[in-house]
């Protein structure tokens, strides 16, 4: 008996979209302070949302020495044109002399989750 065919199914076309205006900022902050921070970004409307992932362990250079904190990571969802003010307000709240905050470009998302992500962020 023949083995029955299987086909992979991709996601229709339409389900994705190119992301140009998508970014997402990567943060570290301290564990206590990372949720007042994602709160803070969402509200004041430069991200749509922050994921805040905990029990992040960082081992970094500072000053010379090696140095080693627990944190949390902050993944923020923003826009293109949100980006320069959602930095800023990273900036201006963290406690770091010198927060981390690096920025993602995606190529691709998922076409409703962009239209969301654009629509929950103030232009």
């Amino acid at each position: 008996m023949a083995e029955p065919t299987r086909r992979r199914t991709a996601p229709a076309r339409s389900a994705r979209t190119r992301a140009p205006r998508v970014r997402l900022v990567l943060s570290s902050a301290p564990p206590a302070l990372a949720p007042r921070l994602a709160r803070r970004l969402v509200r004041e409307g430069v991200a749509a949302c922050v994921s805040v992932v905990a029990g992040v362990r960082s081992v970094y250079r500072w000053k010379g020495a090696v140095e080693e904190a627990r944190e949390a990571l902050l993944i923020v969802k923003t826009t293109t044109t949100a980006l320069p003010r959602c930095l800023a307000a990273l900036t201006a709240t963290h406690p770091y002399e010198v927060p981390e905050g690096l920025v993602l470009r995606p190529t691709e998302a998922l076409a409703a989750y962009a239209r969301w992500l654009a629509g929950s962020v103030c232009s």
